[in-house]
């Protein structure tokens, strides 16, 4: 492993996830928060529910009375007034139920003077959830939208109607109360029905497209989850007021610029990638290898959501993927790097971030009786990549704005 550029990749990636916490986001959305005269209470679900709900605790001074819910390892402490909760994601499970249960439990008999604080981010798909359908199929639909490769608008189109929070439906069951929502943005260009399935927003999605998501990807749906998908989700809502705040653009910019204060001259090639995560490793790759000889400190920067289309059995994230898919394209590269890694310090279902590459790692992995292209055939790049020290693990970061890849040519 070339040492110097693993060191730098680290100091990008601490720079820009600091550069996206939602701290000083959730502030400044608070700015214009102007709630009733009666209750105000907070709810706030997503990968980043908690960080979210302590910063806007700390600058409310209090709140009546609130509810988060976020993945297992995410809660960083006790917030006053505040009950916290950890649930399952990528797949919901009964740990979902119970705390979007307490959520809504939270809001029901409110009036027009009352005000519901929603701060959701990305992961709430999973984590904030009361099915139409029993628990078990819904897990069962999930697993199976997740190995099929469908990106994260269609599975949110699924999704949402199958919930009885998604598609609007939580900001209906908040009725006549306003509902001020802050959201932190997992999804690219923004679209705020399909963030954590907009459980806040009109769903802009329509049936006819749902059932052509599941009849592209063979989803085995029973007969009254194929009847949900039939019919509509509100598409007005006159009781919310929305602030979107952090995306994927702002990483992206963050690791341009520590990269530039690094000595590179960076490059933010796309700030919307969206393809298989092999394919966007090899693209990397060759990027690489264009420019390698060029004799300049070159970054190439890369942000967005990748997918991963399940062929094996094995442990890794689309991050993981990506990086390890780079391997042979960056192999005998003395100068070149490559690291992917997700804003919110959780791949798949694992404890990394992402990963790190560099010239040395497919020799590495070959003196070790690993082959590269097997690997990715058994989706085990988690396994391979900690044989030769190529994990990013950051723990959870207490953000979610999808991920970014770079590429780092040192002259």
């Amino acid at each position: 492993m070339n040492r110097d550029l693993r060191n730098q990749a680290d100091a990008i990636i601490s720079a820009s996830i600091d550069a996206v916490l939602p701290d000083r986001a959730v502030r400044r959305a608070l700015e214009t928060f102007a709630p009733g005269p009666g209750r105000t209470l907070l709810v706030a679900a997503g990968k980043a529910a908690w960080q979210m709900a302590h910063a806007a605790v700390e600058t409310l001074g209090a709140v009546d009375s609130g509810v988060v819910v976020t993945k297992y390892g995410h809660v960083k402490g006790e917030i006053p007034g505040v009950t916290c909760c950890e649930a399952g994601h990528p797949v919901p499970d009964e740990n979902s139920f119970a705390a979007t249960a307490k959520a809504l439990d939270l809001v029901q008999g409110l009036t027009a003077e009352d005000t519901v604080l929603f701060l959701l981010s990305g992961g709430g798909s999973a984590l904030f959830e009361k099915p139409l359908i029993p628990g078990d199929e819904l897990q069962d639909i999930t697993r199976q939208l997740l190995a099929s490769g469908a990106d994260i608008v269609e599975m949110n189109t699924i999704r949402k109607r199958l919930s009885a929070v998604k598609g609007g439906r939580f900001a209906q069951a908040c009725a006549p109360a306003r509902v001020y929502s802050i959201v932190l943005s997992d999804i690219l260009g923004d679209p705020l029905d399909m963030i954590a399935s907009g459980p806040a927003y009109p769903d802009s999605s329509t049936c006819a497209q749902a059932l052509a998501i599941a009849g592209r990807y063979g989803l085995e749906l029973s007969p009254a989850a194929r009847e949900l998908l039939g019919q509509e989700t509100p598409k007005a809502l006159d009781n919310v007021t929305t602030r979107i705040t952090g995306s994927v653009r702002e990483l992206c910019a963050a690791a341009a610029d520590r990269c530039r204060a690094l000595g590179y001259e960076p490059l933010i090639l796309t700030d919307r990638l969206d393809c298989e995560a092999r394919e966007a490793g090899r693209f990397l790759a060759g990027v690489a290898r264009t420019h390698a000889g060029d004799g300049r400190r070159l970054a190439f920067v890369a942000g967005g959501e990748t997918v991963v289309h399940l062929t094996g059995k094995g442990l890794g994230g689309r991050n993981q993927e990506l990086a390890l898919a780079a391997a042979p394209g960056l192999a005998g590269l003395e100068n070149a790097a490559l690291f992917s890694v997700g804003s919110d310090g959780t791949d798949g279902p694992t404890d990394a971030a992402g990963g790190y590459v560099d010239g040395t790692t497919l020799a590495d992995l070959q003196a070790k009786g690993v082959d590269v292209f097997t690997v990715l055939q058994q989706n085990d790049a988690y396994h391979a990549l900690q044989a030769v020290g190529g994990l990013i693990i950051t723990g959870p970061t207490g953000t979610n704005v999808n991920d970014v890849a770079v590429v780092l040519i040192n002259g």
